[in-house]
This record gives C-alpha cells, sequence and structure tokens, in this order.
C-alpha cells in the first residue's frame, strides 16, 4: 500500500506537467477556434478553412514536408550504415549531432551568409566559373537547409537500429547466396524499418508546420500552414483562424504519428 502512494506521488509532478504544458494548451487552441476575429462564437473558420487557399498551403505544407523527409531518409540511411561499420561510431555519431543543439535562428542566419550574394556558395561558384546565382530566397535554399537541420534526427534512430542487428543474420544470408542487393531488401531494411518510421515521424511533423525559415531563407516564397498560423497571431491578430489551422495541424500529426507508429505482431 505505501510503495503503491510512493508511486502515485511520483507520478504527480508528471501527471501536472502533462495537464498544464499539453493538454491544457490543446483545449486553449480548440477553444479559440470557434471565434472569429471579433470574438463572436462561429464555426465559419472551419468552414474557411477548406477554402482553395487554405487548401493550397496545407497541399504546400505536405509536398515540402515530404520532400524534405524523403531526402533526409536518402542520405541518413546510407550515412547510419557507413557509421555502425566505422571504428569510432560513437565519436562520429556524436559530432552529427552537435550541430543540432544549436540555435535554430543561428544556423539559418549562418545560411543567409553562406547563400548570399557575397556568401560562400556564390564565391564557389564564381571561382569555378559558373558565375553568381540567386540561391537565397528559393525553393533549394529551403528544402537545403531544412534537410540540414532535421538529418540528425533522421540518422539517430535508424543508426540505433542498424546497431542493434544480429549480424549473424546477414552471415546467414551470405551462407544462402544472397547477393548484397538481396540481403539489403530481404533482411537489413526489414529489420531497421521500426528506425526508420520514427525518424521519418520525427522529421516530417516539424516540417510539416515550418514557419521561421520560410521567412528567412524562401524569402516567404514557400507558404505552409505553420506560415499561416505565424500570419494570423502576430500579424493580423486572427486567433480564431489561426488556432483552427493548428487544430487541423494537430489532426494530422497525430494521424501521422498512428500511421508510423511501431506496432508489435501478435504472436
Amino acid at each position: 500500500m505505501n510503495n503503491k502512494i510512493t508511486q502515485n506521488l511520483y507520478l504527480l509532478p508528471y501527471a501536472l506537467w502533462i495537464v498544464l504544458f499539453v493538454i491544457a494548451p490543446l483545449l486553449l487552441v480548440l477553444y479559440y477556434s470557434f471565434f472569429d476575429i471579433e470574438g463572436h462564437f462561429s464555426l465559419m473558420n472551419y468552414m474557411n478553412f477548406f477554402t482553395p487557399v487554405y487548401m493550397k498551403m496545407a497541399f504546400s505544407s505536405f509536398w515540402y514536408a515530404f520532400l524534405i523527409t524523403f531526402i533526409s531518409l536518402i542520405f541518413a540511411y546510407p550515412t547510419a550504415y557507413l557509421l555502425t561499420k566505422t571504428k569510432h561510431k560513437q565519436l562520429w555519431l556524436l559530432l552529427i549531432i552537435v550541430p543540432s543543439w544549436i540555435n535554430l535562428l543561428l544556423k539559418a542566419y549562418a545560411f543567409l551568409g553562406i547563400f548570399g550574394t557575397k556568401g560562400i556558395a556564390n564565391s564557389f561558384l564564381e571561382a569555378i566559373g559558373v558565375g553568381s546565382k540567386q540561391i537565397l530566397f528559393t525553393d533549394f535554399s529551403f528544402i537545403f537547409v531544412s534537410v540540414y537541420i532535421f538529418i540528425p534526427f533522421m540518422i539517430l534512430p535508424i543508426f540505433n537500429s542498424l546497431n542493434e542487428m544480429n549480424p549473424s543474420l546477414l552471415d546467414a544470408a551470405n551462407d544462402l547466396g544472397a547477393s548484397k542487393w538481396t540481403t539489403f531488401r530481404r533482411v537489413i531494411f526489414p529489420l531497421t524499418i521500426n528506425g526508420v518510421k520514427s525518424g521519418c515521424q520525427v522529421v516530417f511533423i516539424p516540417a510539416l508546420s515550418l514557419f521561421m525559415l520560410t521567412r528567412l531563407i524562401a524569402g516567404n516564397r514557400v507558404i505552409t500552414l505553420g506560415t499561416a498560423i505565424e500570419q494570423h497571431f502576430l500579424v493580423t491578430r486572427d486567433w480564431g483562424m489561426g488556432s483552427t489551422i493548428a487544430v487541423f495541424l494537430i489532426i494530422i500529426m497525430f494521424l501521422i504519428m498512428n500511421v508510423t507508429g511501431n506496432r508489435k505482431r501478435g504472436v
């Protein structure tokens, strides 16, 4: 009995944290979504969300989030695989993760200098004879910077899955005459699919609601639902519409978590 009381006391701070900083904010967002810009109760925000303007933003958000996630996966998987084969793999993994500790705003401003007219990237292009190009405020710069920021979060779960894989399974595949591609397709990838799902989840969900990079790196040429939320809360002061978009984003994020979640097969 005393152990149960002690256990409940330990859980109390966690429960308070969840209520105050997870459940309460979600309820507030849901509450404000039912009020228009004048503070009157209305369902117009939900009707307006399904207009072509916001549907285009939703499609744009999904498209860019998909590109960022796909490109991150393409580069992260071979990188994680090579890391498992290196001698000091934990050290190399740490060097990859360290940049993620730097403030996002600082990294964004760093790329403003790198991709700027007089930046390192254009200096390199001029040195090889290509000439100066408009790199900043383009789709390329936005996707490049986004992938750079999110790729450590894709590498880590894939690396853990590869590192925990039983090497004897690869030896068995080789003994049975499987080619390297067949071994990867039939053994390695299926055994690391949970790491891939976790990486895609960790990258896709925040990429879906990006707003700061769309302003600094893309120059507002990339418009997403995250950008719309920022505009409604900070510029137009239409908290109701901003909350409505946030509600749909939250629903979409929960659906993605459910689809990419790791399900244990029954015996």
